[in-house]
């Protein structure tokens, strides 16, 4: 085992060192008196960067947009407040099949054993109470002594792995600064083994079910992303040359811009021509999808899902019976087999709307931001910008180098809708839905793969949870896009339940200071109140690289996405966003 300085590894470089052997290159996370001297060894690897956050809930959503990223993610916080604070971030995670690490530093074990009433606790001895909160969200969990630290170590690391889920450590910190033990590191886990024989019947099963089908779809959504599996999900729709869509959590996971992409479904969300061919298909064979009510439209999705293909992480599904040991690689691999040996028939199915192309023309220097609202003579009226505009405009303003981060709320819902192109990536938290996750996720996202860059869709609500973290993203000199939908409020819950209620108002910030006040260098910041300002601060910010663009987009209080339109007259009951 490598160490991370000079002397004999410690329990904590022999993390540092797994960590690094799954593909984390930063260590996400805050000080406190009970880590610091933990952290002089992290400084000190060779290979694993310290990202010293403005909020533990800002690290746990920033190790779980890396671990999207990268494959895994990870965090260090202090014991007791840190982690706390933490939790909500990581029981996202655990939601969302994200797999990460939350190593919490805490006293030494003299302090434990004497029962001391130290800062960070309940002033009760109890030291494993924050350890038995976490349970309830991670897939693994241990509390590490010098003995068996690193067998303890390999196993939560390796069932994080093959679960796609987050683990905890509590570590105290005489445990992280001891010597590790002597021994090679256990061997990585392989993905999950299929069963030859459930292999098999699946193989028999779907045979005969696409050998009876008129008409084949597929739908596909994000666990074919969390367990590996785009490649094997890009053959079998090369080779059936089906119709297909995604989950609005599934966006990218497919190319958008192939021709058999219908685009997102969402229930009654979802435009005409795609829920006509999702529902309506003889046999639909779904790919690492989870219906949940934000992305099925409140569960209007119209299909059966007792019936058709079903292919999840490690149990595929024929018409309801279940073939259990059959990962989702696996499955897919069969499925496109089968369908190369003898394709179904397929009626032609609507081509794709083309995406419109990008604004591509340079806009003249001038004054920055506040002062690109002149569209019109004095006197005459302007033409206000609406989201319908808003989220055309800045779906064609995507290019394939980008990683677009959404809020959930319009943001989320307004971009699903609009296709991406060839490899651009979207990240949305859809199924725990947390506000605030954006900002901090943008960061993770950005450190995750430099070479991409990052779009960040947020609404002013949203961003006023987790706006310190803006600083973080100074300080480590990130250049992405920020498109705030400055709204004044939260409009989602207008369009839920008290449009006019208080509860859904919220201060107004200026956001055009803020950047630099949080420690931005050279922000570039603009505004739009009208569809031509948007166009030109969307050409404006595309063409600007080398420092942070904010762009505040003003919209009306009232006014939703499309998405939320159609789910309002296509639900039978005509009822709005919750049931």
């Amino acid at each position: 085992m490598a160490s991370s300085q000079s002397g004999t590894p410690t329990v904590i470089d022999y993390l540092l060192d797994r960590l690094d052997a799954v593909g984390v290159r930063h260590l996400f996370g805050l000080p406190g008196d009970y880590n610091l001297a933990v952290l002089d060894r992290v400084l000190a690897h060779r290979s694993v960067r310290w990202v010293g956050m403005a909020s533990e809930l800002g690290a746990s959503y920033a190790a779980d947009a890396y671990g999207r990223t990268r494959g895994f993610g990870a965090l260090l916080t202090t014991f007791g407040v840190g982690e706390v604070s933490a939790i909500n971030g990581v029981a996202g995670a655990y939601a969302e099949r994200v797999p990460l690490l939350h190593i919490a530093v805490g006293p030494t074990q003299d302090t434990e054993r004497a029962g001391s009433l130290v800062h960070h606790t309940m002033a009760d001895g109890d030291f494993d109470r924050f350890a038995r909160a976490h349970r309830q969200v991670v897939c693994a969990d241990a509390v590490l002594r010098a003995d068996s630290a690193v067998t303890e170590i390999d196993r939560v690391l390796a069932t994080c792995l093959r679960e796609s889920r987050p683990g905890y450590l509590r570590v105290p910190r005489d445990v992280a600064l001891a010597p590790a033990p002597p021994g090679r590191p256990s061997a990585l886990p392989e993905p999950w083994r299929a069963d030859n024989d459930s292999l098999a019947a699946f193989r028999a099963a779907a045979r005969d079910r696409l050998a009876t089908a008129e008409t084949v779809a597929v739908l596909a959504d994000f666990l074919v992303d969390r367990f590996r599996a785009r490649d094997e999900l890009a053959r079998l729709l090369a080779a059936g040359a089906f119709p297909h869509a995604v989950l609005p959590s599934g966006k990218t996971v497919v190319d958008e811009s192939a021709p058999g992409f219908l685009g997102c479904y969402g229930g009654a969300m979802s435009r005409a021509p795609v829920r006509a061919a999702i529902d309506g298909a003889d046999l639909l064979i779904r790919a690492g999808v989870l219906l949940t009510d934000l992305t099925t439209g409140k569960f209007t999705h119209g299909f059966d899902p007792a019936t058709g293909i079903d292919v999840g992480p490690t149990t595929a599904k024929v018409d309801g019976t279940a073939f259990p040991d059959v990962p989702l690689s696996d499955a897919l691999t069969v499925l496109t087999d089968l369908v190369m040996g003898h394709p179904p028939v397929q009626p032609p199915h609507a081509r794709p709307e083309p995406r419109k192309p990008p604004v591509l023309e340079q806009p003249a220097a001038g004054p920055p931001a506040e002062s690109m609202e002149a569209d019109a003579a004095p006197g005459r009226r302007l033409r206000a910008l609406t989201q319908r505009h808003l989220w055309q405009a800045v779906g064609a303003a995507v290019r394939p180098g980008h990683t677009v981060v959404a809020e959930d709320g319009t943001s989320l819902f307004g971009i699903v809708d609009h296709r991406f192109p060839r490899g651009a990536r979207f990240i949305g938290q859809l199924i725990w839905a947390s506000i605030g996750y954006g900002l901090p996720a943008l960061l993770g996202v950005q450190l995750a793969d430099p070479s991409r860059r990052g779009l960040l869709l947020v609404g002013d609500g949203g961003a006023q949870l987790t706006v310190q973290e803006l600083g973080t993203i100074g300080r480590h000199g990130l250049t992405p896009v920020i498109i705030l939908v400055n709204n004044d409020g939260y409009t989602i819950e207008r369009a839920t339940h008290g449009p006019q209620a208080v509860y859904n108002d919220i201060a107004r910030w200026r956001w055009s200071r803020i950047p630099a006040a949080l420690g931005v260098p050279r922000p570039l910041v603009l505004s739009a109140r009208t569809p031509a300002s948007l166009d030109r601060a969307l050409s404006r910010a595309m063409a600007t690289t080398d420092r942070l663009v904010l762009i505040q987009a003003y919209t009306g209080r009232e006014d939703v996405p499309q998405t939320f339109r159609r789910l309002e007259a296509n639900r039978p009951d005509r009822a709005k966003w919750v049931p």
